[in-house]
C-alpha cells in the first residue's frame, strides 16, 4: 500500500511515496491486463498504437500534435488535471509528425501516462484554491520536459515517478530480468555489469531491440533495476 509523505513542493500537503519495486509491480500488472484484453496475450515490445490506446483509456483528450511552444521549446508533453473530469494530455506535434523521434514519442506517451493514472487522483483529494491558480496558472498542469522524461531528479518527485513508470511500461522488469538473465548466463557474467563495459553495451542493445526503445531509455532503465552500476569491471564466472 502506498505511503504518504509531506509534499515538499508546496503543491499538495502530502503525496505519495512509492518504492521503486511497489512502481515496477503495479506497471507489470497494467501493461499485463491491457495486452491480455487487446490480443489475449503478452507480447513485446508494446506497440505505439496500444500505448496510445492505454493512454486514452484514462484521459478525456490526448491529443498528438499539439503545439507546446507556449510553455518553452523543450517541452515535449503536458498533462492537465481536471476537478471532476479525467486529465488531458498533450504531446509535441514534431515527436507524431516525424519517424526520426518514435522512440521519444513512445516514452513521452508512458511518461504522460504515470502522471493520468498515478498522480491524477491527488487533484481530486486537494485541488488548487483559486488563490494559488492565480499565481500559479500553471499549477493543475504537469509540464514535461524533455531532458526529465526519462530520469529526473528525486527532488521533482512527480517527474522521478512518471520516469521510472515510463521505463516500467515499456521495459517490464520481469521480462527485462529475463532477457539480462540469459546474456549474462552466455556470457558467464554475475551481479553488475560496469556501465562502460562492452557488455554494458551489448545488454543496452538487447534491451533497445526487445521493447523498441532508444538507447538512452535502455541505460537509465537498466541502472535504475541496478544491472549497469558504477563498478570499475564486469565480473565473469571465469575471472580469476
Amino acid at each position: 500500500m502506498v505511503q504518504y509523505v509531506p509534499d515538499k513542493t508546496g503543491r499538495f500537503s502530502q503525496r505519495p511515496h512509492y518504492k521503486p519495486g511497489e512502481l515496477d509491480r503495479e506497471c507489470e500488472n497494467i501493461v499485463g491486463a491491457f495486452l491480455r484484453s487487446r490480443h489475449g496475450e503478452i507480447r513485446f515490445p508494446v506497440s505505439t498504437e496500444d500505448l496510445t490506446r492505454l493512454i486514452e483509456q484514462d484521459t478525456d483528450d490526448l491529443d498528438l500534435y499539439a503545439d507546446l511552444t507556449e510553455f518553452g521549446p523543450d517541452v515535449e508533453g503536458v498533462t492537465e488535471f481536471r476537478l471532476g473530469k479525467k486529465p488531458t494530455v498533450k504531446i509535441s506535434e514534431k515527436l507524431s509528425g516525424d519517424e526520426r523521434y518514435k522512440n521519444r514519442l513512445r516514452t513521452t506517451l508512458t511518461h504522460e501516462y504515470g502522471h493520468v493514472r498515478f498522480h491524477g487522483y491527488l487533484w481530486e483529494m486537494e485541488p488548487p484554491q483559486k488563490d494559488f491558480l492565480k499565481t500559479h496558472p500553471n499549477a493543475n498542469k504537469q509540464i514535461c520536459k524533455r531532458d526529465d522524461i526519462l530520469n529526473a531528479n528525486q527532488y521533482d518527485w512527480m517527474e522521478w515517478q512518471a520516469g521510472y513508470i515510463c521505463g516500467a511500461i515499456l521495459m517490464p522488469v520481469t521480462h527485462v530480468n529475463r532477457i539480462v538473465a540469459a546474456y549474462q548466463e552466455k556470457h558467464g557474467i554475475y551481479g553488475p555489469v560496469a556501465h562502460t563495459s562492452p557488455e554494458a553495451l551489448h545488454l543496452i542493445d538487447e534491451i533497445k531491440a526487445g521493447f523498441e526503445v532508444s538507447a538512452d531509455a535502455a541505460r537509465v532503465r537498466l541502472a535504475k533495476l541496478n544491472i549497469l552500476s558504477d563498478v570499475a569491471q564486469s565480473r565473469s564466472l571465469f575471472s580469476q
